[in-house]
């Protein structure tokens, strides 16, 4: 069965490629960072699954799918979509576009393999809510953080997204102080991505400055001071909040 993943998340996609190209019968045909150039992919390869996250840059998970409705493919994939969290909306949304499965992230990649297998036996639309963490149906606290990173309008495809869901979630663990995130949190950050630790910094400051400028300013001065915030937070004092909310949800 040949695949072709599609997701923003460089490092994710290395780790997926990997474990999908060990399994029989499969092997991974191609790699997309966007909603673009994915087409251009399902177009030249021809894969049997597309394995494609929803939160893509340039042209979402659903935009994909009403771009692929209007190509004349001579061989139609099955489209498995994942994302960080869905609602009853989305779901009708990739319904009706013609997703097959919808897998909830994070997941166990063997749950993933299992489901691409039912493909060959199976037809139409199935949602599958299963978490890494097998909390029967719960929210993930990655799933929470993830959540509130949308409802502040965090661009996706910035590398700030990334950096700022781990801090917050390394935050919700070990209760870093102020003064932690350059000696600490950053470096961590960095090291686990391969950049620097002001690498790290600039890039969620890009994050919050893009959410502040184009995204939920209410929701973001309510979620950091629910008397009145007028300035735009700080990288230590949104990464508290948003563990703080997170907790309470």
């Amino acid at each position: 069965m040949q695949i072709l993943i599609v997701d923003n998340n460089v490092e994710f996609c290395q780790v997926l490629l990997e474990y999908l190209n060990d399994q029989l019968d499969f092997t991974v045909i191609g790699v997309a960072h966007d909603g673009e150039a994915a087409l251009v992919k399902i177009e030249e390869l021809e894969p049997d699954v597309v394995i494609m996250d929803n939160n893509i840059p340039y042209l979402d998970g659903i935009g994909v799918l009403e771009r692929l409705r209007t190509l004349e493919l001579i061989k139609k994939p099955r489209i498995l979509v994942t994302t960080a969290f869905g609602n009853d909306n989305i779901l009708r949304q990739f319904s009706a576009l013609g997703a097959d499965y919808f897998l909830i992230k994070p997941f166990h990649l063997k749950v993933l393999v299992e489901r691409i297998k039912l493909f060959s036996q199976k037809n139409g639309f199935l949602v599958l809510n299963e978490s890494a963490a097998s909390l029967e149906g719960a929210e993930t606290q990655e799933q929470k953080v993830t959540k509130i990173l949308h409802s502040m309008g965090v661009p996706s495809h910035y590398k700030g997204f990334t950096y700022l869901r781990e801090a917050v979630l390394m935050y919700s663990k070990e209760d870093y102080l102020s003064g932690g995130l350059t000696k600490e949190m950053y470096p961590e950050l960095a090291k686990k991505y391969k950049t620097t630790g002001t690498g790290v910094e600039a890039a969620i400051r890009n994050a919050v400055v893009a959410a502040w400028q184009n995204g939920n300013v209410t929701y973001i001065k309510n979620l950091c001071n629910p008397h009145g915030c007028e300035r735009m937070p700080t990288n230590s004092l949104i990464i508290a909040k948003i563990a703080e909310q997170s907790k309470s949800m």
